[in-house]
Parts: C-alpha cells; sequence; structure tokens
C-alpha cells in the first residue's frame, strides 16, 4: 500500500481524509493536542513549530503522498511548508496543500478558474499565494495545490454556528456575495480520487453550480427546522454590487459522481447529523 501522511490529522478536513483514505493507503497522521482514530504508532502529536520532529516524522515513514491541513500563525505555517518542501525535495513524495478562494479576494468581478493569476488584498490571501508560489518553486509538479471555498460539515464550526442562531431565531447572511461550497466528506472523496489517479496542476474544487450566501443559509436552515428564523440580510462592504467569490473549475479530471451542487452540499451536511 502507498503510505499517505496528513499533516493536521486532527482537524475537521483532516479526520474526513483519514476516514475517507484509510481503506486505500497506509494512513498516518499527526494531531495537535487530540489523537486521530489511527492505531497509535501511525500518529505523531506535532507542534507547527517542531521542524526537527517534522523531519524525523517523513524520514521515518517515507511517504509517497503528504497532505497539508494545518492551521496556525501565518509566519510559522510559511516556515513549515518551507522546511518540509526541502526535506522532500530529493524524494518523488508529492505535496498536496490546501489553499483557498481567499487568494481571489481582491478581485470579486467575477468567479475564478484555475487559469487565473491569483490577485489577493488579504493577509491570509497572501499568505497562501505566497505558501503556493513558494512549494512550486521547490517541488514544482510534485506540488499540487487544492484550493477550496467554504468547508461545512456535520460537526463543523460553521454548521455549530447556524444550529445556535436557530435556536436564538436571528441568522445574518449576506444578499450580495454568491459563491460555492464544499463538504468535508465531498472534499475527501475528491482528494482521495486525485492522489489515486497521480494527477497534477492546481485545482479548483467546490460546488460546480454558484449560490448567493443568504440563498445557500435559507436551504440549509430550511431543512434543518420548521420554525420560522429571521434572517438579516447583509451587504458586503455596504454596497449593492454583487461581489463573485466562487472558485470555478475549467479541469476534466473528477468524474461526474465526485461532481455536486450547492444544494447537494446541503444535504449531505445535514444528513444524519
Amino acid at each position: 500500500m502507498r503510505k499517505l501522511l496528513v499533516f493536521g490529522a486532527s482537524g475537521l478536513v483532516g479526520k474526513a481524509l483519514v476516514e475517507e483514505c484509510k481503506g486505500s493507503f497506509d494512513v498516518y497522521g499527526t494531531y495537535a493536542t487530540r489523537p486521530v482514530d489511527l492505531p497509535e504508532e501511525k500518529q505523531f502529536q506535532l507542534e507547527i513549530r517542531d521542524m526537527d520532529k517534522m523531519k524525523e516524522i517523513v524520514q521515518s515513514i517515507k511517504p509517497d503522498s503528504i497532505i497539508s491541513c494545518l492551521r496556525g500563525d501565518f509566519d510559522q505555517q510559511l516556515e513549515f511548508h518551507r522546511e518540509l518542501a526541502l526535506e522532500i525535495e530529493n524524494t518523488e513524495s508529492v505535496l498536496y496543500y490546501f489553499s483557498t478562494a481567499n487568494v481571489f479576494d481582491g478581485d470579486f468581478t467575477k468567479h475564478h478558474s484555475e487559469e487565473d493569476t491569483p490577485n489577493a488584498s488579504s493577509p491570509y490571501g497572501q499568505f497562501k499565494i505566497e505558501c503556493e508560489n513558494m512549494l512550486q518553486e521547490v517541488l514544482k509538479e510534485r506540488a499540487v495545490m487544492i484550493r477550496i471555498p467554504q468547508i461545512w460539515g456535520k460537526k463543523s464550526p460553521r454548521l455549530d454556528q447556524i444550529r445556535s442562531g436557530i435556536e436564538n431565531n436571528s441568522i445574518d447572511a449576506y444578499s450580495n456575495l454568491e459563491c460555492n461550497h464544499l463538504t468535508d466528506e465531498f472534499l475527501a472523496k475528491q482528494l482521495k480520487y486525485i492522489i489515486l489517479h497521480k494527477l497534477s496542476g492546481v485545482f479548483h474544487l467546490g460546488a460546480v453550480d454558484m449560490m448567493s450566501q443568504d440563498r445557500f443559509i435559507e436551504e440549509l436552515v430550511s431543512i434543518l427546522t420548521d420554525k420560522e428564523i429571521e434572517v438579516h440580510y447583509r451587504l458586503l462592504q455596504d454596497t449593492p454590487d454583487t461581489y463573485y467569490f466562487g472558485l470555478k473549475s475549467i479541469r476534466n479530471d473528477l468524474p461526474e459522481s465526485l461532481l455536486k451542487t450547492n444544494s447537494e452540499m446541503i444535504a449531505n451536511v445535514v444528513g444524519s447529523s
């Protein structure tokens, strides 16, 4: 079995990846404070500042594929990934790096595809661009960029916030923000396919259609409760203009079974939750 190492395996996305991939790969994972659902010998406690331990883990496992879904201080993340890239530079390991739609948050005039040049105004988006560029410079085609929109899941903080809003009969939503969404489970399935089929380059993952944020929230709430919930409609940046913040894809690598709509994402989030 090919070896897969997941940095950040205890987070929302990391847990979904471990669960989805452990039948197809020999999976290893790291965690910051809470152990993950893996045999004891296949999980490692790791602080993002501990470069030496990161290198020890990589050297001992010799993974075929590495997924990074780490979070934390931007400077520490950048240094971690620089050291990781240098550590595997002369190996055959492939790194799958989670980036974000925020690499385009400097231009809300259109939805963006993989062929568009990143343009970020936020510190988060700028950090992700810097990390993407550094990884591609060091690892070339062995650095695969996975750009994702907002992630939802049955145990996600975003869903908890919606449930709290239902209890308090008050939910905020933007009426002029058009975007797409993704769930932890669908993301894990898509990335497993990408790894198994050794696909490379930049990927924009997310629902295949776009939906205004208020409509997405309304549809989600209507499934979660029969109560009439007061939705406070807000304008992004206090202007009536429509802001486009979706990740669209011009690639045709993924099978039809892995291409889902926003409504299907909602059904996945609330199903058996």
